[in-house]
């Protein structure tokens, strides 16, 4: 018998609204297909588990919401009468099937992007915003030779962090994977392969399991589980594409000659992780763990080498008849042959006139030996182990000059050079774990060591902290475990304190282990403070000590969380680039080369948004060919899931890096913050008297917790820090950043990423010069960009039944108020008709999207209401259930939330 017409696989096609119609026939065919393919076998799924009702019921509610998205009034107040009349099962059930939709059309789009990538490649089309783009132009505005020095100075540095936002388990995101490599294997299926049919009773199978693995954790990951998702990307993705990214800019740098000429790019991607060692309000993180997340990290990037290192020595068989030895390989063969006689004798036999593919094949068994044992010249090393990255540099550059010696070019600058880039980029450790501690920690810290006697248990933590960067640093090398970052830094002596902890812990400042203490300036009077605190920071004698050996290198970093809780988004924006200039501007007087740490989320309301644009609008010297940032939560996922958009990310990236300090755009960010300072000064005034009217409100903490999810979402088992900082909901001051979003998100009012803005464009009476802000002052115009999207994603219906389930009609009104006079003001702006009318491939995505976003959020509402009316939530309660399904599939369907 013929199956019903299977939910969503229309999700593209199928409203009959005009308005509708028209953004439907803008949708690339191929993705139509993919999510038509998937959407219909989801229905088949739908079927065979809970029957031809489901169904119906599934499609009664995406019908409904489109309906009611597309402006019919009766169509909505019908689906919130529907949902309210499911049963507690068959609510759970249509909350995981919108969920599961979500993932699916989360990987079409995903595969589509990977699929117009690849055309374009194929088709030599090239990219206006890729590296060799970047370079051309910088040759052009500053000559070949100082674009030269710039490129070999450049450095993206992004860092990995565990921030809960990351919704979905990893079995869910296993599967997802697993779906994905389905769909591509179909959509390239070659004769002899599998055929379609096969193919899809695969995805069927594999849908199946998506729909029946619950999304929901049952217990909150460790920061060790932690550590190990972020492995699955570094292993799957990233460890494979930095060699291309190099790869790519390289062969564009020699031409021709690529392959042949020695290797001109430089290694300029470094990783680094919090994630194990990001104790700020996470009891969970101790030094043990520190310790452990180091060997995880350890473990894959040696058996990543190890296996490389072998694949290329296996494949150097080349006769020393024709390839013979230089006298720098021979003599590494002589020391080879003394550190491990029985493995170089072993190889000797299978290759005895294939001297480099001898001396690679010892090198691998070193690479294990350094796996296995740790570090040689460390206390638990072997004698076969490497001491350090640089010595396994040393031995393959040795095999890499023999090779082209002996005239093999192409073999020496091939897969050998990838090695070198990967040993340059990773090291033995992979990413540099980066501690962070709340300086109120050291203070507490510092009052017991100086006072004597028995430190409790969490000054003993403290103090093993220490302990453990040295053993890291002798096991690793000191690029392992040297930056100590101290969050809500409003001193110099925060940072002192450190420093005199670690010699405290050691015994003494000389057994201490190497630091570059990072300052976190967060909140808006620590920005404001920041070149007060700098001035003392380096008249530190650790601190003068670093610069001397560093090359006078500094990092500072600024925190887009707390700033934006703290004052609005608007005021936080500008004071952060305000901040940014005023540092640039310190460190010049100091000559003091400058890296500025951006801890940026995914969300609006975390300085989230295109990153690349956002680093091009960046002051003047802020950024000079240096940019670190912070990956968080689903975003780590979003950039580095896949390599061909890993790629693509990590490249947009270094070429912004490279153009923000561009002549040309350097003087376009400066002309254009001077010639708006005034109007800034405007819009930072009255949008932030906006915020305090709505934060400062009596009463107002409580109000939000109620009004949102949030106490909820401090419920979901996302990650391993606890949600607060020891808060009641009494005050919002010790609420983490990422709840505060988070929860304002699934209410579907993100007014993080827009409150105030309103007030102020409307206190500007001056089209003209709004206009021209827009189109000249990159800061202002990615501000309105990002605005747009966040409003894009708002829906005013939602927001008022949300608003309503708390008893403040005056804040409800003020929100609301705040919020159409917001889009009201960014249409003016922008000069648009419509929202994100400049940005159609996304204007059409949110509204694809929104509908089956509402539909979720109405299941929430339901699930609320029933809580908020029983005062309590229940651990096995069905509403509670329910609440953490559609906060799982919210997140899902609008993707950056936190």
């Amino acid at each position: 018998m013929s199956l019903p017409a299977a939910p969503f696989a229309a999700s593209a096609h199928s409203a009959s609204e005009a308005d509708r119609e028209a953004v439907r026939v803008e949708v690339d065919a191929a993705l139509r297909a993919d999510v038509s393919l998937l959407g219909g076998l989801l229905g088949r799924v739908l079927v065979e588990a809970g029957g031809a009702e489901l169904l119906d019921d599934v499609e009664r509610l995406r019908g409904l919401a489109i309906a009611g998205y597309e402006g019919d009034p009766e169509a909505f107040g019908i689906a919130e009468g529907l949902v309210e009349g499911f049963t507690s099962e068959r609510a759970e059930q249509v909350a995981r099937a919108f969920t599961v939709y979500f993932h699916l059309a989360n990987l079409a789009e995903e595969h589509h992007r990977v699929r117009v990538l690849r055309e374009r490649d194929a088709a030599g089309t090239g990219r206006s915003d890729g590296l060799a783009d970047a370079v051309a132009r910088l040759e052009h505005e500053v000559g070949a030779s100082e674009a030269r020095r710039r490129l070999d100075a450049l450095r993206f540095h992004p860092v990995f962090t565990a921030h809960p936002t990351e919704a979905r388990r990893r079995a869910v995101a296993s599967g997802i994977r697993r779906i994905a490599d389905l769909l591509a294997r179909r959509d390239g299926a070659a004769p002899g392969a599998l055929t379609t049919a096969d193919l899809d009773r695969r995805l069927l199978e594999e849908i199946d399991v998506l729909w029946r693995t619950s999304p929901i954790r049952t217990t909150r990951p460790t920061p060790l589980d932690e550590v190990r998702t972020a492995m699955s990307i570094f292993d799957q993705t990233v460890f494979e594409i930095v060699p291309r990214v190099y790869r790519l800019l390289d062969d564009w740098l020699l031409g021709d000659r690529a392959g042949v000429d020695a290797p001109q790019a430089p290694a300029f991607v470094r990783f680094g992780s919090w994630i194990g060692a990001d104790r700020d309000g996470n009891p969970f993180v101790t030094a043990e763990v520190t310790e452990l997340a180091a060997a995880v990290q350890a473990e894959h990037v040696l058996l990543g080498l190890e296996r490389a290192a072998t694949r290329i020595g296996r494949t150097l068989t080349l006769d020393s008849s024709d390839t013979p030895p230089s006298p720098e390989l021979v003599d590494l063969a002589a020391r080879q042959a003394a550190l491990a006689p029985d493995v170089a004798s072993q190889i000797g036999v299978r290759a005895p006139h294939e001297p480099h593919r001898r001396a690679v094949l010892v090198i691998a068994a070193r690479i294990a030996a350094t796996r296995e044992h740790g570090a040689g010249g460390a206390a638990h090393g072997s004698a076969l182990a490497y001491a350090s990255p640089e010595d396994l540099l040393a031995d393959l550059r040795t095999v890499q000059g023999s090779l082209r010696a002996s005239g093999a070019a192409r073999s020496a600058n091939g897969e050998l050079q990838h090695l070198i880039w990967q040993v340059e980029t990773f090291g033995f450790h992979l990413a540099e774990l980066e501690v962070r501690q709340h300086s109120k920690v050291h203070r507490q810290a510092l009052d017991e060591v100086r006072a004597g006697g028995e430190p409790s248990d969490q000054t003993r933590e403290v103090l093993d902290v220490f302990r453990t960067i040295t053993r890291l640093q002798q096991r690793y090398g000191v690029r392992a475990a040297r930056r100590y970052i101290v969050s809500f830094t409003q001193s110099t002596a925060d940072l002192a304190n450190v420093y005199e902890l670690a010699a405290a812990a050691l015994g003494s400042a000389e057994d201490a282990p190497v630091l570059d203490v990072i300052p976190l300036f967060e909140t808006f009077a620590d920005l404001d403070a920041a070149t007060g605190i700098l001035d003392g920071l380096i008249t530190l004698p650790q601190v003068q000590a670093r610069l001397a050996a560093s090359g006078r290198k500094l990092e500072v970093m600024l925190g887009y969380s707390d700033s934006s809780k703290d004052v609005g988004p608007v005021s936080a924006t500008l004071a952060l680039h305000a901040a940014q200039a005023r540092i640039a501007e310190w460190a010049a007087r100091n000559d003091i080369e400058l890296t500025l740490f951006h801890g940026r989320g995914g969300a609006l309301g975390r300085g989230g948004g295109p990153a690349n644009e956002a680093v091009l609008a960046q002051p003047p010297g802020s950024v000079d060919g240096r940019f670190k940032v912070t990956e968080q939560g689903e975003v780590i996922f979003a950039h580095y899931g896949d390599q061909a958009i890993a790629v693509r990310h990590v490249e947009q990236m270094a070429a912004a890096t490279l153009l923000a300090s561009a002549p040309s755009n350097e003087a376009r960010t400066r002309e254009a913050a001077d010639r708006f300072a005034e109007l800034g000064s405007r819009l930072d005034e009255v949008s932030r008297a906006r915020f305090f009217e709505l934060v400062k409100a009596d009463g107002f903490a409580p109000w939000f917790a109620q009004v949102t999810p949030m106490e909820e979402v401090g419920l979901l088992a996302l990650g391993s820090r606890p949600a607060r900082r020891g808060l009641s909901v009494e005050s919002l001051e010790d609420l983490r950043a990422i709840p505060w979003v988070f929860a304002w998100t699934q209410a579907r009012i993100n007014l993080t990423g827009w409150f105030g803005l309103g007030s102020a464009l409307a206190a500007v009476d001056d089209d003209a010069l709004l206009h021209e802000a827009y189109a000249e002052w990159p800061l202002f115009a990615s501000m309105i960009e990002n605005v747009e999207m966040s409003l894009a994603k708002t829906d005013v219906r939602l927001a008022e039944r949300y608003l309503a389930l708390g008893d403040r009609p005056e804040l409800a009104k003020l929100v609301l108020d705040e919020l159409a006079l917001t889009r009201e003001q960014v249409l003016r702006t922008a000069g648009h008709a419509e929202l994100l009318a400049g940005r159609p491939v996304l204007r059409r995505a949110v509204r694809l999207r929104s509908p089956y976003v509402d539909a979720l959020s109405l299941l929430q509402l339901r699930a609320l209401r029933s809580v908020r009316a029983d005062g309590r939530v229940d651990p096995v309660d069905a509403d509670r259930r329910l609440l953490l399904l559609t906060v799982n599939g919210i997140a899902a369907g609008l993707q950056n939330t936190g």
